[in-house]
C-alpha cells in the first residue's frame, strides 16, 4: 500500500482482496498438514498470482492516470468486491486457519515471558522486509528512478525511459508484497469473508499516519497502530475499534502529512 498509493500516487483499494487471496492459497495448498513444502509452495504460488494481478491493476489503472483519486478508488474497489465474491464463491463463507510450518508452531522464553515462534519470526520478517525496501527506494538507482517517475513522469520520458513500465513494476511489487503477507498472516488471523476489509482499512490507516511515500513511516505507522489495538483490546475492548481511528484523527489534525509525511512532492 505504501509503494502504490504512497509512491505512485494510485489509490488501490484492491489491496486487501489481494492479501485475502493470499490467505486463501494458503489454506488451499497448506491444509491441515503444515510442512515446508507446501508453505514454500503457497509463497511462490501467491507470489505469481500477486504479480499477475499487479500488472493487470497497473494496466487497467493506467487509463485514469490523469484522472482523480475518486475515478481510481471506484475502480479498485469494484474490482476488490468482484474479487471477494469470487473468492467466496470458491472456498466457501466459513472461516479456515492453518497451523504455522512445522518447528514454528512452538512458544519460547523471551526475557521471562512466553511468545509463540511465529509470531517472532514475522516480526523479524517485517523489520527485514521494510530494512530492503527501504534500502531499495532511497539508496538504489532503480528507487530514484521509481520517485522521478512520480515527480516529474515527463522529464523521465524525456530520458527515454517509459514510465509506464515503471508503475507496472511498482504494482507488481507491491501486490506481490500483499499476497505474499496473506499467506505469512494465516496461521495468527485464519482467512474468511471480510478479512479483506479489515486489512484494507489498517493498510490505508498505517500508510496516512506514517506519511505518504516513506517507507520508514508505514513502518512506525503499523507499530504505532499495533500498539494503540493491543491496549485499546485490553483496557478499553468495548470500543477497541474505534480507538485507532482515534488516533488516525489525532495525526491528521496536528501532522495532515502523516509523522513522516515530506512537505513538498519529494519523498521521506
Amino acid at each position: 500500500m505504501s509503494l502504490i498509493f504512497g509512491m505512485m500516487d494510485v489509490l488501490n483499494l484492491a489491496h486487501g482482496v489481494l492479501f485475502l487471496a493470499g490467505a486463501y492459497t494458503a489454506w488451499w495448498i497448506v491444509g491441515e498438514a503444515p510442512s515446508w513444502p507446501r508453505f514454500a509452495a503457497a509463497l511462490a504460488v501467491a507470489g505469481a498470482a500477486g504479480a499477475l494481478a499487479g500488472v493487470g491493476l497497473s494496466l487497467l489503472v493506467g487509463r485514469l492516470a490523469r484522472r482523480s483519486h475518486l475515478d481510481q478508488a471506484l475502480l479498485t474497489l469494484g474490482l476488490a468486491l468482484i474479487g471477494a465474491d469470487l473468492l467466496s464463491i470458491a472456498f466457501g463463507d466459513d472461516v479456515h486457519s492453518i497451523k504455522a510450518p512445522p518447528g514454528l508452531d512452538g512458544s519460547t522464553a523471551v526475557l521471562g515471558k512466553i511468545y509463540p515462534v511465529y509470531r517472532l519470526v514475522l516480526i523479524g520478517l517485517g523489520a527485514a522486509l521494510a530494512a530492503v525496501v527501504h534500502v531499495v527506494v532511497e539508496r538504489t538507482s532503480l528507487g530514484a528512478l521509481v520517485r522521478a517517475t512520480v515527480a516529474d513522469r515527463h522529464m523521465v520520458a524525456a530520458i527515454g525511459v517509459d514510465e509506464r513500465k515503471v508503475k507496472l513494476v511498482v504494482f507488481a511489487v507491491g501486490a506481490v508484497l500483499a499476497t505474499t503477507a496473506g499467506v505469512l498472516g494465516m496461521p495468527v488471523l485464519g482467512v474468511g469473508p471480510g478479512l479483506d476489509s479489515t486489512e484494507l482499512i489498517l493498510a490505508l490507516v498505517v500508510v496516512v499516519i506514517g506519511g505518504l511515500g516513506s517507507v520508514r513511516g508505514a513502518l512506525f505507522g503499523a507499530l504505532v497502530i499495533g500498539e494503540i489495538w493491543s491496549l485499546g483490546r485490553d483496557v478499553l475492548a468495548d470500543v477497541a475499534p474505534f480507538v485507532q481511528f482515534g488516533a488516525l484523527a489525532l495525526v491528521l489534525v496536528l501532522r495532515p502529512r502523516g509523522l513522516f509525511g515530506a512537505a513538498t512532492g519529494a519523498r521521506s
